[in-house]
């Protein structure tokens, strides 16, 4: 008797994060609140594959097209076909993988996975999915002085009107907060997917209007 083994998926209805970022006309439906919670639940499936379960599962080749939207807009992280496990009695060097412009730097000269490397893309996914846009020129321009005045309120999506509530606003400064310490250059700086998961459960209050918060506050605020 013949066997044939199938892959079956579940159908995402409004299909990748990247897709429906560059939809002029969809993307109004990714409100402030549903973009709070498509970050939210990347987080949490990140904070699962590298802490809940016996080895760690790095994904390394997180990125906006790899991650899906039901009808709800609710996130799923897909395509693990570079996921591996973290061995600790290995070295875990590694082939070059992934996406351009969400790979973490250090995998360049150094060839060593770590559970960081998926940290430091999800930040960039982060601030894709609040930016509109990969935030590929405003990262490496961070450390420049160009960015000194630049402002939260500059670099959010400009299809959507600034956040009405300011539980609402709270929420979009400190995944923004939290996605630029994802994406210190080395990695032993940059906080680990539970530890942000943690500190997106908490009630974090940004005094000042987002029109007044700086990027550079941001990257330098406490939390």
């Amino acid at each position: 008797m013949h066997v044939s083994r199938l892959l079956v998926y579940k159908y995402m209805e409004k299909g990748s994060l990247y897709c429906m970022l560059r939809d002029e006309v969809e993307v109004v439906e990714l409100d402030w609140i549903k973009r709070v919670n498509v970050v939210k639940g990347i987080v949490n499936a990140l904070s699962y594959m590298h802490h809940d379960y016996n080895l760690p599962i790095i994904h390394r080749d997180i990125s906006s097209n790899n991650i899906l939207l039901d009808s709800k807009l609710e996130a799923f992280v897909s395509d693990f076909g570079t996921a591996r496990l973290l061995d600790p009695d290995s070295s875990n060097q590694t082939l070059l993988v992934g996406t351009y412009g969400y790979i973490a730097p250090e995998l360049a000269y150094t060839m060593v996975v770590t559970e960081k490397c998926d940290v430091y893309s999800f930040g960039m996914v982060a601030l894709e999915t609040m930016m509109g846009m990969h935030p590929g020129e405003l990262v490496t321009s961070l450390s420049s002085s160009s960015t000194q005045n630049t402002t939260l309120k500059d670099v959010l999506d400009s299809r959507l009107s600034s956040p009405k509530s300011t539980r609402v606003a709270n929420n979009v400064a400190l995944i923004v907060s939290l996605a630029l310490k994802c994406l210190h250059s080395n990695p032993h700086f940059r906080p680990s997917m539970q530890e942000v998961s943690l500190k997106l459960v908490s009630t974090k209050s940004f005094p000042q209007p987002i029109s007044a918060i700086s990027l550079l506050q941001l990257k330098d605020e406490v939390i």
